[in-house]
């Protein structure tokens, strides 16, 4: 199949490309990018007048809820709404039932993910045995098997010596952990951000403190060993301005936030919205605004999705008792584009950041428009604005406390390896 895109924008960071161009692919490979290599007869022509045409997105936090949760989402509806946001590859997190701590079940998910033709999966695996942050994961078998990274998911070490053998080790073999900063006692039983609201309402709260003394033990180990460290869904000011030092310092750790906690803060909750109940927690005014100036000065690197289906009984419950999460693959582009656009940064920086530096942080050969490369491409209207409607999502997972939210950024067309996988209607 060769396939040309004419008349798009087209937007690439890595090669600092912001001009119109005509996009030219064969056998699922960017051949060339402006003029058409000799003899080259497209057998099917889009075309992007007045779109942007950008690698395809690259999330560093989506749960597929597969195996084991299926009656919250599948690998199928997930995937569809991947690539109805745009999203041509996504890592997610070892919390399935059973855990990702076997080679055999992370080659299952990748083989069913592939069969799926839809986006690429790139599993993390656990880094510990069932998550219990007691032994470790055979991280070496689980690498070999497809896993990009160890996490694990939301659940702390709380052993600090299991937590130092396990960067020793990564940092032997170049392994990246993907690590949730939250010290579990402070967090314990807390549902909200430690402050006003959580009180107003009655709400058991989880202090900043949570995640700054973690991330303290974190990066401390971090610089002894030399381990590559990803800190996921960084919430608070503190635990910027500890990103900040950190680097300074040359501690090998980048981070990411979610785009929920971009534009949301406690206020948010209101009267118990149960689609607020996240985690981490959404926090003040002051630390959001501390997230924005993070990632507009490259101390947070990437924004993620944060990409958590839940059953609709599970967000009917009480707001303390409701499950945490929110859906937002098919979310992550034009919320990522609202921040930037308030912020007044650049098309480029903005999608840069859901991108080429989430796959940079997974080393993952994604998120550019390289000649050679895997054509794995977005095509969407900047400037089309559309209303954020639960039962009109891919994702099994209707809940998102932007429901009702009018927003620009609409996905038209999205390309894996070449292939058409989404169309717009």
């Amino acid at each position: 199949m060769k396939i040309q895109i004419k008349n798009g924008h087209v937007i690439d960071p890595k090669n600092n490309i912001d001009s119109q161009l005509d996009v030219f692919i064969a056998a699922g490979k960017i051949v060339a990018l402006g003029k058409a290599p000799e003899g080259f007869i497209a057998s099917q022509t889009i075309d992007a007048s007045n779109l942007v045409v950008c690698p395809g997105f690259v999330d560093l936090s989506a749960r597929l809820r597969e195996p084991g949760d299926e009656y919250k989402a599948t690998l199928i509806s997930e995937l569809q709404a991947a690539v109805a946001g745009g999203v041509t590859s996504l890592a997610c997190p070892p919390d399935t039932d059973p855990v990702l701590d076997e080679p055999g079940l992370v080659e299952m998910l990748k083989h069913r993910a592939k069969q799926l033709n839809l986006a690429h999966v790139y599993p993390l695996g656990a880094l510990t045995r069932q998550l219990q942050g007691k032994v470790l994961s055979e991280m070496g078998e689980l690498r070999e098997a497809g896993c990009v990274g160890f996490s694990q998911a939301n659940i702390a070490i709380t052993d600090t010596q299991v937590l130092w053998r396990a960067m020793e080790y990564a940092a032997t073999f170049g392994f990246t952990l993907f690590l949730h900063a939250e010290e579990p006692f402070l967090a314990k039983d807390g549902v909200a951000h430690d402050g006003e609201i959580a009180s107003r309402l009655g709400l058991k709260g989880i202090p900043s403190a949570a995640e700054a003394l973690a991330l303290a033990s974190i990066l401390r180990i971090a610089k002894e060993t030399g381990a590559r460290i990803h800190i996921s869904r960084l919430s608070t000011a503190e635990g910027v301005d500890m990103i900040r030092e950190a680097k300074k310092n040359g501690v090998n750790i980048t981070c990411d936030v979610s785009a929920n906690h971009l534009h949301l803060t406690e206020h948010d909750i209101g009267f118990f919205d149960a689609n607020c109940h996240l985690k981490p927690p959404l926090r003040s005014h002051r630390d959001k605004d501390a997230l924005s100036a993070g990632l507009k000065d490259g101390t947070i690197d990437a924004i993620c999705s944060d990409h958590t289906p839940v059953d609709d009984d599970a967000k009917l419950a009480p707001f303390a008792e409701a499950e945490v999460g929110a859906t937002g693959l098919e979310l992550l582009l034009a919320l990522t584009l609202k921040w930037a656009n308030q912020e007044k940064l650049s098309l480029p920086k903005a999608i840069a950041l859901i991108s080429q530096s989430s796959a940079k942080i997974l080393g993952i050969a994604a998120g550019d428009l390289s000649i050679n490369s895997n054509a794995d491409i977005c095509i969407f209207d900047a400037n089309e604005y559309w209303t954020i409607t639960p039962s009109a999502l891919k994702s099994q997972g209707k809940n998102t406390p932007f429901s009702g939210l009018e927003i620009a950024g609409k996905v038209k067309t999205t390309l894996v390896n070449g292939q058409v996988v989404y169309q717009s209607e």
